[in-house]
């Protein structure tokens, strides 16, 4: 028996590869599913099924693909009604793989169809559960994104069916069981998640706040609610696309790989609108850019940042890259249902500039810079950081504007003034600042490093630490 994590850091997801006696199977896979076929094939193994464990808001699932190019069944737990040909498990129902079973344990809360999946070894013995959003390590899923796609369903509603499920369906289970989540830190699907991807469960019943023997439901309720912030506008789209269905990976990375001259790529952002995404580092992309350009660096939380910024997952866009990256980002891009990429800069940046075209720049300074600006003259500082992070440690007299919620920030800054940005390490700072730029705010200037750069120079006040409830 073989089982594999396969864990992708820009959406902190974990698909999984189970195998057995040259059969295998799938859970939640990503929209791009070569890997999981080339495994197969390295192992001589058949994939025999492609598990979900619920209609997923955070990315566009590989599902419909991988079933069509493998005729492996997509399975989904109880409720769940796609639009296409998929099994629809019973609560309890068992699958063979090889020599071992997967059993469907239906776990409504997060989503009414999420369903766990209970893995059973060769002799029988309950080994590793794959809890999907229900249970991740430290936390639970959140329970108010299906209320976004269903009637009727409110917040509490579903903590309610989480809290049956957890203590009805998880909890009873073996101490020694893997737990195997969708999502670890960083992933929008929950508050506060471990870093670990792993766990045992009775561990977990240790230390996992929502797993207190002694929680009555209205203090889970409560306990699970709190802290709840407005999730990315772009999860009910996903949602949609992965019940409804949607276009082959394989066209979207055909239309996506366009090389374009410089000449031709600025035709097509004239004629059409398209967006133009710069995707190279930071601090590359301040010291020149294409006008009206945004910049959401690859090297980072590239695909939920992309989902967060651009509220249209039907607009078409334009790629700056690194040479050879250019299906990296169309690839990642469709991970999060973004499958509109019209073509790409040839070249990269450094042909746009050869060519003698208009460019543009963001100002940068150090944090021992601002610091020395700063005791010169008054400063406007804004941080760009999530609320739940600005509480807990920030500047003395810095603003937050959250990146988060842009438009509503972007109200507040004057025209007339110089702001300083910073976000945690520069990342998020440049996407705003960039963003702002493209809007006529030509007042911004990046600080290098964020916040980190800032604690670490020792010149600047900084608020006494708050531990953050949440990190949402």
């Amino acid at each position: 028996m073989k089982v594999e994590q396969i864990y992708t850091g820009c959406l902190a997801q974990g698909a999984y590869y189970i195998e057995s006696n040259g059969e295998a199977a799938i859970i939640d896979p990503l929209r791009e599913v070569h890997p999981y076929i080339a495994k197969a094939e390295r192992n001589n193994a058949t994939i025999k099924y492609v598990f979900e464990t619920h209609f997923h808001a955070d990315f566009v699932s590989g599902h419909l693909d991988l079933s069509k190019k493998t005729g492996a069944p997509i399975v989904y737990g109880p409720t769940a009604k796609p639009a296409f040909d998929a099994h629809i498990a019973k609560d309890g129902e068992e699958f063979r793989i090889g020599n071992i079973t997967i059993k469907a344990l239906h776990t409504p809360g997060h989503t009414m169809e999420s369903t766990c999946y209970l893995l059973k070894d060769e002799n029988g013995k309950e080994t590793a559960l794959f809890s999907g959003d229900t249970l991740f390590i430290g936390d639970v899923g959140r329970p108010d994104l299906a209320q976004k796609v269903v009637a009727d369903l409110t917040q509490e509603k579903l903590a309610g069916h989480l809290f049956d499920s957890l203590r009805n369906k998880i909890m009873p289970l073996s101490d020694d069981i893997i737990v195997y989540p969708a999502h670890g830190a960083g992933s929008a699907c929950g508050k506060n998640m471990s870093k670990e991807t792993t766990d045992t469960l009775g561990h977990q019943k240790e230390t996992n706040y929502a797993l207190r023997a002694n929680m009555t439901k209205e203090e889970f309720i409560k306990e699970v609610t709190t802290g709840l912030t407005a999730p990315p506008a772009y999860f009910p789209l996903n949602v949609l696309m992965n019940i409804q269905g949607y276009e082959s990976i394989d066209a979207v990375l055909a239309r996506g790989q366009q090389a374009l001259s410089p000449d031709a790529f600025e035709t097509a952002a004239n004629e059409t609108g398209a967006l133009i995404l710069d995707t190279r580092d930071p601090q590359v992309f301040a010291k020149g850019f294409i006008p009206n350009s945004v910049n959401i660096g690859i090297d980072g939380s590239f695909a939920p940042w992309v989902g967060a910024m651009i509220p249209d997952i039907k607009h078409q866009i334009l790629i700056i890259a690194e040479t050879g990256r250019e299906e990296e980002v169309i690839t990642r891009l469709a991970r999060v249902g973004y499958d509109n990429t019209i073509g790409y800069l040839k070249g990269g940046f450094d042909s746009w500039k050869i060519a003698g075209k208009e460019i543009d720049q963001i100002k940068s300074v150090e944090a021992d810079e601002l610091a020395t600006i700063m005791q010169k003259e008054p400063v406007h500082i804004l941080d760009v950081r999530k609320t739940s992070e600005y509480q807990s440690e920030h500047m003395i007299g810095a603003e937050n504007a959250p990146l988060d919620f842009i438009n509503d920030s972007m109200s507040g800054i004057d025209k007339n003034k110089t702001y300083y940005v910073h976000c945690a390490g520069g990342y998020r700072s440049m996407i705003f600042n960039s963003i702002l730029r493209a809007r006529g705010f030509d007042n911004l200037i990046d600080v290098k490093g964020g916040f980190k750069a800032i604690k670490e120079s020792r010149k600047i006040a900084i608020s006494d630490y708050v531990c953050p409830s949440t990190l949402l």
